[in-house]
C-alpha cells in the first residue's frame, strides 16, 4: 500500500507527507513538467506535458488498497475502478456513493461556464489552517479505517 499524490498545485502534499513518514508509509508525487516539485521523502515523479498525462500516469501506477489525493473527480472515477480509497484535498472522501453525482456535478457546472448567459460560478475559497486541520483528520481516519 501506497499514498499516491496528484501533486499539481496540490496544497496538501507536505501534512501528506508528515503523516505517512510517521506511519511508514511509501509516497509518490505526480506532477507534469510545469511544475518543480522536491522532497526529502516522497518519491517524485514528473510526467510529460499533455492533457491528463499525469493522471493516466497516476491511474497506471495505482492498485487495489492504494490511497490517491486529488482533487479531480475523473482521476478519483478512474481510481476507484480499481479498487483504490480516494481522498480530496478538503478531506472529502470518494466513494462509488458520490462519485457520479461529483462527476455529474463538475459536467453541470462547465455547462454552466460554457453557456453564453453570464453564469459566474465562483470557484473555491481561499485555504485556512481550519481546511488542513480537517485535512489532516480525514486522512488519519481514512488510514485508520483501513488498518494502515
Amino acid at each position: 500500500m501506497q499514498i499516491l499524490v496528484d501533486a499539481d498545485a496540490c496544497p496538501v502534499v507536505r501534512i501528506v507527507e508528515q503523516i505517512a513518514r510517521r506511519r511508514k508509509i511509501a509516497v509518490t508525487l505526480f506532477c507534469d513538467t510545469s511544475h518543480v516539485l522536491r522532497s526529502d521523502y516522497a518519491e517524485v515523479r514528473t510526467i510529460g506535458a499533455g492533457a491528463d498525462a499525469v493522471d493516466f500516469a497516476l491511474t497506471a501506477a495505482c492498485r487495489a488498497g492504494d490511497v490517491v489525493i486529488t482533487q479531480d473527480y475523473g482521476l478519483a472515477a478512474m481510481i476507484l475502478s480499481k479498487g483504490a480509497y480516494g481522498l480530496h484535498q478538503s478531506g472529502m472522501r470518494y466513494t462509488d456513493d458520490n462519485i457520479d453525482r461529483l462527476l455529474m456535478e463538475r459536467h453541470l457546472a462547465k455547462k454552466a461556464r460554457m453557456a453564453k448567459a453570464k453564469n459566474h460560478l465562483k470557484g473555491p475559497s481561499r485555504r485556512t489552517a481550519e481546511d488542513d486541520k480537517h485535512f489532516a483528520a480525514a486522512l488519519e481516519k481514512l488510514l485508520d479505517e483501513i488498518g494502515i
